[in-house]
């Protein structure tokens, strides 16, 4: 009897703790999430995702969505943060295409910044882009900082938006979850992040129902753990920050005095990084492209219309 029990132990153990890691993610539907979202901002994103089917390419045996409108001279990339995907700039695609062509990509899960500004890179020479203007958000502006360590020659204009410079703070105040998401179950993972989402980046918004929404999505099938992983490892992977001046790259900063992701320490070093950067001061939270895009829109507008081609 008791060597059955010393086996028997292990074997539940196991069991359970397979059950607690592979329990299932919970998903919910489209009309689920946007439920309580303004009728017409509804029908503009399911149409938007309607009328244009992502694009792919592969790199590396690695599959990238991304999409592409507009037949304006110049080109503007977007690049979304943490939990987004290509479509969460449509508003802004929608009202620039006619004077820009406009691209944006979904990152899959990918192991650092190199990767993603290759993949971005072969994005851009497969829709023949020699150069282009680039807008990144939060994850999606480090990276923008990123290519123009990379790429100055190409960029025409870059907007940091409610992002950090490269700093040391991120990766010391998450060492330890860092350390742990790759083990962490997929749904315990999204579960943090629907919380993070419902507590802090919504109040922020102004109770936005689509800024809740679309980060919803995101945590209730629309992206893996793995791609989470991957994001956070380029949110805390270091690199020398661009001297703008020396490049002669205009750029705009804008920010949230009320951002709940970025905190001030870092939204002020990022100006004194950048201090030929002009600067726009929202109050909508971390995503007021979501939430104020009219205005949002205007400040790209006016940005990209004063700058002078080289």
């Amino acid at each position: 009897m008791k060597i059955k029990l010393r086996w028997l132990i292990p074997i539940l153990l196991v069991v359970v703790i397979a059950s607690i890691y592979l329990y299932p993610t919970p998903h919910k539907t489209f009309d689920e999430l946007y439920a309580k979202v303004d009728a017409e901002s509804v029908a503009s994103l399911a149409d938007f995702r309607q009328a244009h089917p992502v694009r792919t390419l592969e790199l590396r045996g690695v599959k990238w969505e991304y999409l592409s409108l507009g037949d304006g001279p110049e080109t503007i990339l977007f690049l979304h943060g943490m939990t987004g995907a290509y479509d969460i700039w449509w508003q802004q695609m929608e009202a620039l295409q006619d004077e820009y062509r406009v691209v944006s990509v979904t990152y899959p899960a990918v192991k650092g910044l190199d990767e993603m500004e290759q993949a971005v890179m072969a994005i851009l020479e497969a829709e023949e882009v020699n150069h282009f203007y680039v807008v990144g958000s939060s994850l999606g502006g480090y990276f923008a900082q990123y290519l123009v360590t990379r790429h100055p020659n190409m960029i025409l204009g870059s907007v940091f938006a409610n992002t950090f410079p490269p700093n040391e703070v991120i990766a010391e105040n998450n060492k330890t979850i860092g350390a742990l998401l790759p083990y962490l179950p997929e749904w315990l993972v999204m579960n943090v992040l629907s919380g993070s989402i419902r507590e802090s980046v919504y109040p922020a918004s102004d109770d936005s129902e689509l800024v809740l929404a679309f980060g919803l999505e995101q945590t209730y099938g629309r992206m893996s753990k793995a791609q989470v992983v991957g994001r956070f490892h380029c949110v805390v992977e270091p690199f020398d920050a661009p001297d703008l001046g020396v490049l002669g790259i205009p750029a705009l900063i804008i920010e949230a005095d009320n951002d709940p992701l970025v905190e001030e320490a870092l939204r002020e070093r990022l100006k004194e990084t950048y201090p030929s950067a002009e600067v726009v001061t929202m109050n909508n939270g971390h995503f007021p492209y979501l939430s104020m895009p009219d205005e949002y829109t205007a400040y790209l507008e006016s940005f990209f219309g004063e700058i002078e081609l080289r």
